[in-house]
């Protein structure tokens, strides 16, 4: 019985599946997150922080070459750095052993009590705002993975539009993930209880539904949502006096309930991306394009006022002294040298999240030059291919989450504007006949149409259908309603 208990125990173990993120790769997220001119303000709080971290003054001195893995990015000295490291962990495999009853030395604080106070407010992407949220929720690791491939699907005004199936089948094929319907679904309701009220939502019906939901229960609650369950093609043509009839509601009634109604917010994504633009005053491209009369494309990082940094000669000397006279060193040398270590690390630590940053940066924009280069040839939005952030992931070999995290708060200068990075995405739509259309490229042309009408006459969703038919764009009457929607354009009857 004893045995059994044993091997099923082991059995256990061996299905669990764990995660588990380093310092460094946190630092790493953190500064890829950084627009250039909130980097800067990190820097120069880093500088303040650690003394071993220094502006390097020579001017012939260039940074070294990314290698081709930047999780797995060391520093060109590394192996010199390996040979002190072993020596410097052999010589404070004693502290704390003699002289046990001395009070332990408080100088030097961990690379993680350094850091957990400096809070960047705004900063975080819609992305980690709700990455945030999702840390104290009881999820276990599958759950976990299976709320961040959800939170990486939305849409930016917060709503869900890929069918769960389509998630289920995705997770499959690019993350070898087996997550059932059942079990997205279970995490989408989840994420649907984050703030705020209405993300999640597949549609705006649910959306409208979720905030509701959050409201204490009344006898106006339900009004409300029994206007959007059952009244919602009324409630969205704004039909109040269909309304106010069916329900058998008095005018003040119909008036209150309105007002209540209006409040709702269709999307909700918008509220936590405003904190973003709201931090930045002015805006300053991280990437600065140029298009050649020949067509040809490039690109650099824009470094702003960014310092090039190295660590300070006067702590390598120091941890250099204490390495050839390790074998005698008195407690309070071992102490000194302990808080003389972990700043060194810090600052190398920093230094390399800098260049992984760097990297990282340029793989993510050479991926969408090349995924999109007839467009910086020549401007015209028509030409955005479909590109989601998982196409750009498979093609530089990053996370999808690590693209997520460039593409947000980063702005490209090109030839034909200053756009925000995730101005170059696009979803795809796939017609009957398999043909894949972008619904940048749709949308472009649907608001065209709605620009040029007669506005005596606005033109019906059936009819728009029809013209983006006959200009290549075969799309249900449906789609024409969502993409109008989404444009901000009212229906035919508001137009007039």
């Amino acid at each position: 019985m004893a045995q059994e208990q044993i091997q099923e125990q082991q059995q256990a173990l061996a299905l669990r599946q764990t995660q588990s993120v380093t310092q460094q790769q946190l630092l790493q997220a953190q500064l890829i997150e950084l627009p250039i001119t909130q980097l800067l303000d990190r820097v120069n709080a880093e500088m303040d922080d650690n003394p071993a971290l220094e502006v390097n003054t020579d001017e012939d001195t260039e940074f070294s070459e990314f290698p081709e893995n930047p999780d797995n990015a060391e520093s060109s000295d590394s192996y010199e750095q390996e040979q002190r490291q072993s020596a410097l962990d052999d010589a404070l495999e004693s502290i704390g052993r003699d002289d046990e009853e001395l009070p332990v030395y408080q100088g030097g604080l961990s690379f993680q009590e350094e850091r957990e106070d400096f809070v960047y407010g705004a900063s975080l992407s819609f992305y980690d705002q709700l990455k945030e949220q999702m840390g104290v929720m009881d999820m276990n690791d599958h759950q976990r993975y299976i709320m961040e491939y959800l939170i990486g699907s939305l849409d930016d005004d917060g709503l869900l539009r890929k069918s769960i199936d389509t998630i289920s089948d995705e997770l499959a094929i690019y993350h070898s993930i087996d997550a059932t319907p059942q079990e997205i679904e279970q995490v989408l309701h989840l994420l649907q209880e984050f703030d705020p009220a209405g993300i999640g939502g597949r549609s705006l019906q649910e959306c409208l539904l979720l905030q509701i939901q959050r409201r204490e229960p009344s006898r106006l609650r339900d009004l409300m949502e029994k206007v959007v369950n059952d009244y919602f093609e009324a409630f969205t043509k704004k039909h109040w006096r269909k309304i106010q009839q069916a329900m058998k509601l008095n005018d003040m009634q119909t008036e209150v309930l309105m007002g209540e109604l209006r409040k709702l917010n269709p999307k909700p994504g918008a509220a936590l991306s405003e904190t973003v633009g709201h931090a930045m005053q002015q805006i300053t491209p991280d990437f600065i394009v140029d298009t050649q009369d020949d067509g040809t494309v490039t690109f650099q990082l824009n470094s702003g006022e960014i310092p090039e940094l190295h660590v300070s000669p006067s702590f390598t000397d120091t941890l250099r002294e204490y390495h050839d006279n390790k074998e005698h060193m008195s407690r309070q040398m071992k102490e000194a040298l302990l808080y003389t270590k972990k700043k060194v690390d810090a600052a190398q630590g920093f230094i390399e999240a800098i260049k992984v940053r760097r990297q990282t940066l340029s793989l993510t924009m050479k991926a969408i030059i090349q995924w999109q280069h007839r467009y910086f040839e020549e401007g015209d939005e028509a030409l955005l291919r479909p590109m989601i952030l998982r196409d750009i992931a498979e093609k530089t070999g990053l996370d999808v989450s690590t693209i997520s995290r460039v593409s947000n708060s980063k702005y490209a200068q090109t030839r034909w504007g200053t756009f925000p990075l995730r101005h170059f995405f696009s979803d795809s739509y796939v017609t009957a006949e398999g043909d894949e259309l972008s619904t940048r490229e749709i949308k472009a042309s649907l608001q065209d149409l709605v620009d040029a009408e007669d506005k005596r006459k606005p033109l019906s969703d059936e009819a728009l259908g029809k013209l983006l038919a006959e200009k290549g764009y075969p799309i249900a009457r449906r789609t024409v309603a969502k993409y109008r929607e989404q444009l901000g354009i009212p229906i035919a009857r508001l137009r007039k």
